[in-house]
């Protein structure tokens, strides 16, 4: 939907970014301890997500794994965010919850039809499952973090929730977050 955005008015936004201190891994939980080890067999750390992950290729959710959980972890919950993005707020990309500590999300868990099994929220397009980054032509480098995090106990919350709901859900039972940032931009 973005890509048809005019360059020129991507470019114009390019100083209007959500920033990192809105995502819901600083804003939600600034204090808690930022223990565990969030990885990805596609995307490094703070280096450009490959497009089969994008709007601009498949569109498949990336894999991810974590490590390092704490003693007590009952269950994981991910938030995906777009810092980049030029709006008052990060964009939602994926909100799943009740994981499996020992576990990990595979490429393409959380996309369209292999999504089935997963508790999953609505994206900021009001869809539940993997939102495919998508950002403004000449806009810049998007930042896209994935937040883990190790909850004490399973979360008593409907499927189709918004990030609001969950944030909310989760709330006094955090034991520890981890994150990983993937970057993407339209020339």
């Amino acid at each position: 939907m973005l890509e048809k955005m005019p360059r020129v008015l991507g470019e114009a936004l390019s100083g209007v970014k959500a920033g990192l201190d809105g995502t819901s891994f600083r804003s939600a939980f600034p204090d808690l301890p930022e223990s565990l080890h969030v990885s990805s067999e596609a995307i490094s750390h703070r280096a450009a997500m490959p497009a089969r992950f994008t709007a601009d290729g498949e569109g498949v959710s990336p894999p991810l794994a974590w490590d390092g959980l704490p003693p007590g972890t009952a269950s994981v919950a991910v938030i995906v965010e777009d810092a980049g993005s030029p709006t008052p707020r990060p964009l939602v990309h994926l909100l799943a919850w009740n994981l499996d500590p020992a576990g990990r999300l595979p490429e393409g868990a959380a996309s369209g039809e292999s999504a089935s099994g997963l508790m999953l929220g609505k994206n900021s397009f009001m869809k539940s499952g993997w939102l495919p980054p998508d950002p403004p032509t000449g806009h810049g480098d998007h930042d896209y973090v994935f937040q883990v995090y190790a909850l004490s106990r399973r979360l008593d919350l409907e499927a189709g929730s918004g990030r609001e709901a969950l944030v909310e859900a989760m709330r006094g039972n955090v034991l520890a977050k981890g994150g990983l940032i993937g970057t993407y931009a339209r020339a």
